[in-house]
């Protein structure tokens, strides 16, 4: 069976407004100033909770250190927990663009480097976890991307080969991954990098969702 693997932030769906929000929190919370912004730091916001706070305590605290991060990193994960779907929105067209692989007789998963339960939660207050066949998270497995493994459970727990398969992303995690995994990848264009994802030389662009069934046609024939 063919299958498509999806990335979750900042492919599926803009988690950036959650994600910073969470982080500001626990700044507040230590008595500082809320330091990232929701539309300047989205690029940072996608690559994790722990990278937002590095960015964070640069601004707020020069003195900081790993000890800061690792002890507000399970408050920002609490919080975002919580909060998880206030400003969270799927790109325009993802919905569609699923159920159309799903109508052309491929299966779909997600394979993220959000923990699993929290990517559990948003999938399923956002009404769309149904849509996917398999959902791996950064903690299901020992390792994560960019490791091939977790993709590879995906593909698996979705039914498909690893051979018929592709990954949808938006970083160079993701490209990595699919290099790593020996398949095709396609790097979405809506998101902070915009085309400058290009420089990662993926097999695909995607600039709007309205393109991935033809697209993974053609990369799956």
């Amino acid at each position: 069976m063919r299958t498509v693997i999806f990335d979750l932030d900042g492919t599926l769906a803009d988690t950036s407004g959650d994600l910073i929000a969470a982080a500001n929190a626990c700044f507040e919370g230590l008595g500082l100033d809320a330091p990232l912004d929701p539309a300047a730091d989205q690029a940072t916001a996608f690559r994790g909770g722990r990278a937002m706070l590095r960015l964070g305590f640069e601004r707020v605290q020069p003195d900081w250190s790993e000890t800061d991060v690792d002890a507000q990193y399970p408050l920002l994960l609490d919080h975002y927990g919580v909060h998880i779907d206030r400003y969270t929105t799927l790109y325009p067209g993802a919905v569609a663009a699923v159920e159309a692989l799903r109508a052309d007789g491929m299966a779909v998963g997600i394979c993220t480097n959000k923990p699993e339960g929290l990517a559990e939660t948003l999938l399923q207050r956002l009404g769309v976890r149904d849509l996917f066949a398999a959902l791996i998270g950064a903690d299901t497995l020992p390792v994560r991307k960019p490791d091939p493994r977790p993709y590879l459970a995906a593909v698996e727990g979705a039914g498909g080969q690893a051979n018929r398969s592709m990954l949808v992303g938006d970083t160079v995690t993701d490209r990595e991954t699919a290099r790593a995994a020996g398949v095709p990848c396609a790097l979405v264009t809506f998101g902070p990098d915009g085309r400058g994802v290009a420089d990662l030389a993926p097999e695909a662009l995607l600039d709007h969702f309205d393109a991935l069934p033809g697209l993974a046609a053609r990369l799956l024939a």
